[in-house]
């Protein structure tokens, strides 16, 4: 349940990250208690302003300033605040279409809606089953209004981490960098940008004997040029 793929108006693919349903929760939970503080807020104001619920009046007005606003957040921050709840937008979360357009009001009304079953009634049961289930990451509220939650946080994969750039005219100097996979690198590199960080010249010594048992090379140039040409190298070859 990574990402899934989309066609635009425009006959345009483009793949959405589908949010995880850890992330879900932790938004859910982020709302769930802006709600209490909310309930708390209201709650300590009427305590202060000494007002007598047992007048019906009053007590209606009660209800209706304490239960009005939590009944409508989901469906308000969504359809106002482009498919985000203060949860969502803190876990950078959004609701879209599966065509990737925004919702309609219609949508977020259904979705919500929806809520009494997938959230309320199973305390969130049926829900957390429907979004592990389904490959696009929705609960039936999304199913029944076409729509699913993205994770809108930048993704940056172990290939695009390893990315050099190189001049034109780059010329390799170690074919025998091709033994080593993207993961090899990727851990080549880190080490070596963290020991020149910290000065840490065993660390550069003790890595590129490493490097050089495993190429069976014996380079004359320094550890540090040697270490910075494999990483070189290795996009080289890789980007070709």
């Amino acid at each position: 349940m990574d990402n899934f793929q989309i066609e635009t108006a425009q006959n345009v693919s483009i793949y959405q990250n589908v949010a995880g349903i850890g992330d879900r929760i932790l938004a859910f939970l982020i709302d769930f208690l802006i709600i209490v503080a909310y309930y708390i807020f209201i709650a300590l104001i009427f305590s202060a302003l000494d007002v007598d619920l047992i007048d019906g009046r009053d007590l209606w007005t009660y209800y209706l300033i304490i239960g009005l606003p939590p009944f409508l957040y989901h469906l308000f921050f969504e359809s106002f605040w482009d498919g985000k709840t203060p949860g969502k937008s803190a876990m950078k979360l959004r609701v879209v279409k599966l065509d990737g357009s925004k919702p309609g009001f219609g949508s977020f009304l259904i979705r919500w809606i929806m809520r009494t079953i997938d959230i309320l009634a199973t305390t969130g049961g049926i829900a957390v089953v429907s979004i592990l289930l389904s490959e696009k990451g929705q609960r039936i509220g999304d199913r029944a209004a076409r729509t699913t939650v993205i994770s809108q946080k930048k993704r940056v994969n172990l290939s695009e981490s390893l990315l050099v750039t190189l001049p034109l005219d780059y010329v390799p100097t170690y074919p025998q960098v091709t033994v080593f996979t993207d993961r090899d690198v990727q851990t080549i590199k880190t080490l070596f940008v963290d020991a020149k960080r910290n000065n840490h010249h065993n660390v550069i010594i003790l890595l590129a004997e490493r490097l050089k048992k495993k190429m069976g090379v014996q380079p004359e140039e320094s550890n540090i040029e040697f270490v910075d040409r494999v990483i070189s190298d290795y996009n080289y070859y890789t980007q070709q």
